[in-house]
């Protein structure tokens, strides 16, 4: 499979209102669906929020709560699902990214490996401790999680791995939504593979986030952008764009990094 279509939830999260969050990734991943999408992407911690001092009380285990309400999702309406969630994993709570395949199968997670200090993430919850690339239908494809768009180390080992595509589920303030912009494209044109990043959008808690859900591809051209406000963004993109690229400029190949 090549030519893959992908749907960008861009959502506006509710604050700790699991319930609420819930019915809409239900509720977008049927529209998803009908959409003949093959994946549908959530945005960081899609079903809480930033909502630290209950992040023990709202977090799931895995195979429970909110990873089975994604897994039934997923197999219901026969669509890849990625997004990320508050993680329960004993006495502590991880950040983490499922991905479900068609039939509701978790076929990996990915826990946050650089948690932001500047909103307290690091105060309340535990650091990833491993990357993560899946090899799927359409090619490998990596994970990442908003404030990971900053450390280009990660994006160029997925890359060195032959990672086509890297997903990316944020929660970006519009205050640094150019930063945002900027970092996505720049991962994109420097790896010459696709990344799909899913914002959210509007006020959640006392924070403005900035929406501008992209995918953007190899070459740096943006295939799709959302603007602020919630909306579902669709897209069809090819990816064997990604060996045609890598190519016609050898960046991977003429790397020496013996030298740095």
């Amino acid at each position: 499979m090549a030519k893959l279509v992908v749907s960008l939830a861009q959502m506006n999260v509710a604050l700790a209102d699991v319930k609420k969050n819930t019915s809409m990734m239900e509720k977008w991943t049927a529209e998803a669906a009908r959409r003949g999408s093959h994946l549908v992407l959530f945005p960081e911690l899609w079903s809480t929020g930033c909502a630290w001092d209950q992040s023990k009380e709202l977090a799931s285990a895995l195979n429970m709560g909110i990873f089975n309400d994604m897994s039934g999702a997923a197999a219901q309406n026969k669509i890849s699902l990625v997004g990320s969630v508050l993680e329960k994993r004993g006495l502590e709570v991880s950040n983490s990214a499922a991905f479900f395949a068609p039939n509701g199968r978790m076929l990996g997670i990915y826990r946050k490996i650089h948690l932001f200090g500047l909103m307290d993430e690091d105060k309340w919850l535990q650091p990833g401790g491993a990357s993560l690339a899946l090899d799927l239908p359409w090619g490998n494809t990596a994970l990442a999680i908003c404030y990971d768009l900053r450390f280009p180390e990660l994006f160029r080992k997925y890359a060195v791995d032959g990672a086509k595509m890297i997903i990316i589920p944020a929660m970006w303030p519009l205050a640094r939504v150019e930063h945002w912009r900027a970092l996505l494209t720049a991962r994109a044109i420097e790896n010459q593979c696709y990344i799909v990043a899913c914002n959210a959008a509007g006020l959640t808690g006392d924070t403005v986030f900035g929406g501008h859900s992209m995918i953007i591809d190899p070459w740096g051209r943006v295939v799709v952008e959302g603007g602020e406000s919630p909306q579902l963004l669709t897209a069809e993109i090819e990816l064997d764009m990604v060996e045609e690229i890598r190519s016609r400029i050898t960046v991977l190949a003429d790397r020496r990094p013996e030298l740095y």
